[in-house]
């Protein structure tokens, strides 16, 4: 049994194997093929639709719920494996000499914030003709100079939104 498994109950790695292989048994194309050839020998017969519909809408949703959970449970693999390359890039950063330390947790910041910081790096880049600067020095003053910009326009839009809340709050 592997550490996840462990933290989890019998029943909930039982499901969860269950669910594993139901899904991809229904993935399969045979199988799609079979839920159709059944559907018409269904009507061929003349059996009551109703009862068809039912199983196929439990089977739906019982299917749903089975791809959902195998899902999550990638999710939070796929989590885990970030967390450690971002680990192991901070130590990269925070061990090799000369190296900012500015830029270790970048991605705990806003999407805006990092696509900003790499564009400022980028252009630093370009201005250099392409070439990585040998001292850093251009791309950390790039970078300093875009986190500066990004707080300001974060603290402006905080003032902004606070200012919209009080006139709101004002007017009732």
């Amino acid at each position: 049994m592997t550490k996840e498994h462990k933290e989890k109950s019998r029943a909930v790695v039982i499901g969860d194997i269950i669910s594993d292989r139901t899904s991809r048994l229904f993935a399969h194309p045979y199988t799609q093929i079979g839920v159709i050839v059944l559907c018409v020998a269904w009507f061929a017969i003349g059996l009551r639709a109703d009862l068809l519909t039912a199983a196929l809408s439990i089977l739906a949703i019982t299917l749903t719920q089975m791809v959902l959970n195998g899902q999550y449970d990638r999710e939070i693999e796929a989590h885990r494996r970030d967390v450690a390359m971002h680990a192991k890039l901070d130590e990269l950063i925070a061990a090799k000499r000369g190296a900012r330390n500015d830029l270790v947790g970048i991605e705990e910041r806003d999407e805006e914030e990092i696509v900003e910081l790499k564009e400022q790096v980028k252009d630093a880049i370009e201005e250099n003709d392409g070439a990585v600067p040998a001292d850093l020095t251009s791309v950390s003053k790039a970078v300093d100079k875009a986190a500066g910009k990004i707080r300001k326009a974060a603290k402006t839009r905080r003032a902004a939104s606070r200012g919209k809340r009080q006139r709101k709050a004002a007017g009732r």
